[in-house]
C-alpha cells in the first residue's frame, strides 16, 4: 500500500491508497474519485460499495493533495449565532449530515454577540482556513448587515434572510405557520388571539408576529398589542402572568415554544385550567413540547431540511462555478395540535 500524489497518482508509503480501495470494491480509480467527490454519476450499488471498501481498509483520502490538484479544500464553513438554540443547532446538524453525503467537511464560527465586529472576526476565521463557500445563519437584522461588509471571496447561502440580492435564502414559511396556528385558535371560537412575540430585529419574530396579525386582521378579530418577550421561558413566565391576571385572555400564540413554556407556568399558578380556560400554541416544536402538562400545541419546523437545502444550493454553486441566481424556497411548516388548544369557555361543543 501507498499514498496517493498530489497529481492523483499513488507514491510509495504506509496506509491504503485509491488504488486498493477500487481494486477492493471492483471498479476504477476514476469511479473511486467520483464517489470520494460527491458526484452524483455514480450508480448507488457502486457507490455503496466504494464506500464499503473505503471503510475496510481505513483509506484517508489526501485533503491537501487534493485541494492543490483542484483548488478546493472541501470545507464548507457556518457562521452562525446562538448555535446553543433548539433552530440552529438543528440547522447546523442538517447542514453537516448532507455535506458528509456529498463529501465535505464543516467548520462552524459562532458568533458571540450581534454587531460587525464580531460577524467579521468569525468570517475571517473561516476564509482563513480557505472554506469553499459560506452558510450565514443570521437570525437577527444587525447580523444580516454586517454581512453585507464581507468580502465575496466564495459563494454564499443565507438561513433565513439576507440583505444582499445575490445571496440565496433558505428560509421556513414562519409567516404561514404562523397565520395557521393563529386561524386554528379562532376556528375554534376564540374571540381574538394574544400574542407573545420575540424580540425586535430578530426575522423570525417579525415573520411569525406577522403572520399572527395578518389572521386576526382577515377575521376581523380585534388585535390585541402583542407583549414582547426574549425568546426565553423566564420571559414567557413573566409576560404570562400579566395575560393570566386578564380574565378577558382566552387563547395566546407565543411565537415560540421556550415563551409558550413559561406561560403555561404562569396560567397554572393563577388557577387558570389550559385548555379549559386559556388555549396556548407554540412555534418550533421543541422535544420537550409533546411531555408539558398539557402536552403544547404548536408549528413544527423541518429545521434539518433547511440545513440539507442550504448544502444542496452551496454545492450546485461549487459544482457549476457560477453564482445561483437569487431565490427563497418557502419550506412548509407544519400545524401539531395537541391538548393544549381547546374551545373556549363561553362556546359549547358541537353535537345536541
Amino acid at each position: 500500500m501507498g499514498q496517493t500524489g498530489p497529481d492523483g497518482t499513488d507514491q510509495p508509503g504506509s496506509g491504503a491508497v485509491m488504488r486498493d480501495v477500487a481494486r477492493v470494491a471492483g471498479v476504477s480509480k476514476q469511479t473511486v474519485s467520483r464517489v470520494l467527490n460527491g458526484s452524483p454519476a455514480v450508480r448507488p450499488e457502486t457507490r455503496n460499495r466504494v464506500l464499503a471498501a473505503v471503510a475496510e481498509l481505513g483509506y484517508l483520502p489526501n485533503q491537501a493533495a487534493r485541494a492543490l490538484t483542484t483548488g478546493q479544500t472541501r470545507n464548507i464553513g457556518v457562521l452562525a449565532y446562538d448555535v446553543a438554540d433548539f433552530g440552529p443547532a438543528n440547522v447546523v446538524q442538517g447542514i453537516a449530515l448532507a455535506a458528509q453525503e456529498v463529501g465535505y467537511t464543516v467548520s462552524v464560527a459562532p458568533m458571540r454577540s450581534l454587531g460587525p465586529v464580531p460577524v467579521r472576526d468569525a468570517a475571517t476565521r473561516l476564509l482563513e482556513h480557505s472554506v469553499d463557500g459560506l452558510i450565514t445563519i443570521a437570525p437577527h437584522r444587525d447580523i444580516a448587515k454586517a454581512l453585507l461588509d464581507l468580502p465575496r471571496k466564495v459563494p454564499v447561502v443565507a438561513v433565513d434572510d439576507s440583505l444582499d440580492p445575490l445571496v440565496p435564502v433558505i428560509a421556513a414559511d414562519q409567516v404561514e405557520g404562523s397565520r395557521r396556528a393563529t386561524e386554528q385558535l379562532l376556528h375554534l371560537g376564540h374571540r381574538t388571539v394574544h400574542h407573545l412575540a420575540g424580540p425586535s430585529g430578530w426575522v423570525a419574530a417579525e415573520q411569525r408576529r406577522e403572520g399572527w396579525l395578518a389572521a386576526l386582521v382577515a377575521a376581523g378579530a380585534p388585535v390585541p398589542d402583542p407583549l414582547v418577550g426574549d425568546w426565553s421561558a423566564a420571559s414567557g413566565y413573566e409576560l404570562g402572568r400579566v395575560l393570566a391576571a386578564d380574565p378577558e385572555v382566552t387563547a395566546v400564540h407565543a411565537a415560540n415554544d421556550q415563551m409558550a413554556v413559561g406561560l403555561l407556568r404562569a396560567l397554572h399558578e393563577a388557577g387558570r385550567r389550559v385548555p379549559e380556560q386559556v388555549s396556548v400554541i407554540g412555534f418550533d416544536d421543541i422535544p420537550e413540547s409533546a411531555y408539558t402538562i398539557p402536552p403544547l400545541s404548536t408549528v413544527r419546523v423541518n429545521f434539518g431540511d433547511i440545513g440539507r437545502r442550504c448544502i444542496s444550493v452551496l454545492v450546485e454553486q461549487l459544482r457549476s462555478g457560477t453564482a445561483t441566481a437569487r431565490q427563497r424556497p418557502w419550506l412548509p411548516t407544519e400545524l401539531v395540535v395537541r391538548a393544549s388548544t381547546g374551545r373556549p369557555p363561553t362556546v359549547a361543543p358541537d353535537g345536541p
